[in-house]
């Protein structure tokens, strides 16, 4: 019977795929799908039994059923379910050992949560909390202040993005901690509260998050290492400065433990050069006598309520990975700001990478960055940063890169860094592109495109599909197919396009699609990005994405793959 609708051209292309495998027949037999399988899909471990399943899943003729063989309609839902997403389906569960500490992982991070716009003006709310949780973002920053009638609140401090009140924040991480997964939260404190109002965010941390906040260190014997995730699920930390022992004991006498916070330390928790650079830009933003105020502010000390709730995640600073190799506990980590990070990556990629072999590093975004923009993660997850925070609020390639990190592992939070970033026996530098005497060659023919949104204009697109390796910077490269004039519904390009890849276990594969609106000039339709190691080999279709990372469905990519 003739079709109304004409055939898409994915579903040419599929009907072509059934006919080499049917040879003639009006069906396809298990046995030539199972060929099929093994052949284009490389599911090697497929056996008879895997495509009798695939026959009484997507087969919905019952003499094909019967007969174990599948019509053309069959294998097109079969081509077009999950199965055959270009996204390995294995890793949409937790898979990955969870069994190692918690400085053998990458984490999902977020910097100054509380906002939903911009550093100076933005609203601070607590659905940024709770959007953050959903995303799987298991750091969560919480800047404090003194608020009225010993009630403390959360905002940009010396700007004016709203306040909302702290209790309000821990009540909700408390509802949405562990909705997406089970493994620990960290609460990053930026602390410039007075003691006392510092005690009362004691006080709220106990009474609302009960059994959830981890008070006291695990009863396991610890190997001077940090506890795993595993260990810590269902548990929220918090990462704040911690009294020294000697400090503890003048607060309990009464006296005043002014050196309670390390030396060389400002007031907050990630370090001097985060407050002075947000002071200058904010002084350039607010007159200088409202900045100004900030040189007359007291060194913050930590009430000792406080400090007893920081168990393996105490706020340090950074000195020097020598200092740290001879001076830093396990329990102990830093924060710095990604152009210290940048510069220390740039010097010595090798000894931040060992040093992020035993200690957890936060990189957060430079102050300058007034309209929340982000920097790349790649750039610290190559050297083996664990808290890489971005502005969550802010759309674009930075937290593109970061959906398609942490889409990994069942979206949990928590990616298991690559052993090269990992291995004691080897030094890794990411700047180095003496990596592999033998890179792994990535053969992708960018196929088709089906359903992709058209512009509020209402015009069709003139699209093209850009495919970004984004990795080491010696694997870092970018091809393009040509453009396809005015066709949303089912362009065809067919273009192959070959890389080599160094480092594959560090590399994301990003798959945008972009409309050509002038010679120089392309915007934005939609993209799918994944860790290459979830990549999927043979006739594969991708999802599209908006910029805030919603599903386009129907909007698809066709494409195959190949690696060696």
């Amino acid at each position: 019977m003739k079709k109304s609708k004409p055939p898409s051209s994915r579903r040419a292309e599929i009907q072509h795929l059934y006919q080499c495998y049917a040879s003639g027949q009006t069906t396809l037999p298990a046995c030539a799908l199972l060929r099929f399988l093994h052949k284009e899909q490389m599911e090697l471990t497929a056996n008879a039994e895997t495509a009798e399943n695939l026959i009484d899943r997507y087969e919905i003729d019952e003499a094909a059923r019967e007969s174990r063989s599948m019509t053309f309609e069959g294998f097109l839902r079969y081509m077009e379910s999950k199965d055959c997403c270009v996204f390995n389906q294995t890793h949409t569960s937790v898979y990955q050992d969870m069994d190692q500490p918690l400085s053998s992982y990458f984490i999902s991070s977020s910097h100054n949560t509380y906002l939903t716009g911009d550093q100076l003006v933005g609203k601070s709310h607590l659905d940024a909390y709770v959007c953050a949780l959903r995303k799987g973002c298991r750091c969560l920053e919480i800047d404090c202040w003194d608020g009225p009638d010993m009630e403390p609140v959360v905002y940009h401090g010396y700007t004016l993005t709203t306040k909302i009140f702290f209790k309000d924040v821990i009540s909700t991480v408390e509802q949405h901690a562990f909705e997406v997964s089970a493994y620990p939260v960290i609460l990053s404190l930026e602390n410039h509260c007075s003691r006392e109002q510092q005690e009362v965010m004691a006080h709220y941390l106990i009474s609302i998050l009960g059994e959830k906040l981890l008070r006291t260190p695990l009863d396991h014997p610890t190997t001077g290492d940090l506890p795993s995730p595993n260990d810590l699920k269902y548990k929220i930390l918090i990462k704040n400065k911690k009294l020294k022992p000697q400090m503890k004991a003048e607060q309990a006498s009464g006296t005043e433990a002014e050196e309670s916070v390390d030396e060389g330390e400002d007031d907050d928790d990630d370090e001097g050069d985060e407050e002075d650079e947000d002071l200058q830009t904010k002084a350039k933003f607010w007159s200088p006598s409202k900045a100004g105020s900030k040189k007359k502010k007291k060194k913050v000390v930590v009430a000792e309520a406080l400090s007893d709730l920081v168990i393996y995640t105490r706020s340090v600073k950074f000195i020097s990975f020598s200092h740290s190799k001879d001076n830093q506990n396990y329990y102990e980590n830093t924060s710095m700001a990604e152009k210290k990070a940048r510069k220390l990556a740039r010097a010595s990629a090798a000894d931040f990478v060992r040093h992020n072999q035993k200690f957890l590093s936060r990189i957060y975004p430079a102050g300058s960055r007034t309209s929340s923009s982000n920097y790349n993660p790649q750039e610290f997850w190559n050297v083996g940063s664990q808290l890489v925070a971005l502005n969550f609020q802010s759309l674009g390639l930075p937290m593109d890169l970061n959906g398609g990190r942490f889409q990994d592992n069942g979206g949990c939070g928590y990616i298991l860094k690559p052993a090269v970033l990992m291995s004691g026996q080897s030094s890794f530098d990411p700047g180095s592109s003496q990596h592999r005497r033998n890179p792994t060659h990535l053969l992708l023919k960018v196929i088709s495109g089906s359903n992709l949104p058209v512009p509020r204009s209402g015009k069709a697109l003139d699209p093209f599909v850009r495919v970004e390796i984004h990795g080491i910077a010696s694997d870092s490269r970018r091809k393009s197919t040509h453009t396809v004039k005015n066709n949303s519904l089912s362009p065809h390009w067919d273009a192959d396009m070959n890389f080599n890849i160094g480092v594959p276990e560090l590399s994301l594969i990003c798959f945008c699609v972009r409309d050509q609106t002038g010679l120089l000039s392309s915007e934005f339709v939609g993209q799918y990005t994944l860790p290459f190691t979830s990549l999927k080999k043979g006739y594969r279709w991708v999802p599209l994405l908006s910029r805030d990372g919603c599903s386009l469905d129907p909007a698809s990519l066709f494409v195959f793959v190949w690696y060696s």
